[in-house]
């Protein structure tokens, strides 16, 4: 699997892959026209990481507004994220967030709540 890169624009975030070291990056706002086209790279590239490697998988995100449909997106990546840590697979989330920016801390707990994995929510200035 190759790895891909989108670049943001303003209403979607930077989305980068990182098959050799098993990370996942997103950092921005996310409001995209129709989320499911702009996540759909993002699912493609995780199930194929999940099937195929044996190392682990981070998902480090750094995102600052989530619209309605960019939150059911997020669900189904952490949806994908419980499933193969009930699995077995090594994965794991960190959160980054501007402490003047408590709404995103609040989301991110909210999803933190159904997740066994380890799930970090970590405050940046």
């Amino acid at each position: 699997m190759t790895d891909f890169s989108i670049a943001s624009s303003q209403s979607t975030p930077e989305v980068r892959s990182d098959w050799a070291n098993g990370k996942l990056y997103m950092e921005g706002d996310s409001y995209p026209e129709n989320s499911f086209d702009m996540f759909q790279q993002v699912f493609d590239w995780m199930e194929a990481y999940l099937d195929q490697a044996s190392a682990p998988l981070a998902l480090e995100l750094r995102l600052l507004y989530l619209n309605t449909s960019s939150v059911k997106a997020m669900m189904d990546i952490f949806d994908l994220l419980e499933a193969a840590h009930q699995q077995g697979k090594p994965v794991s989330v960190c959160w980054y967030y501007d402490p003047q920016n408590e709404r995103v801390a609040e989301l991110a707990e909210e999803f933190k709540e159904d997740c066994s994995f380890p799930f970090d929510i970590v405050s940046h200035t």
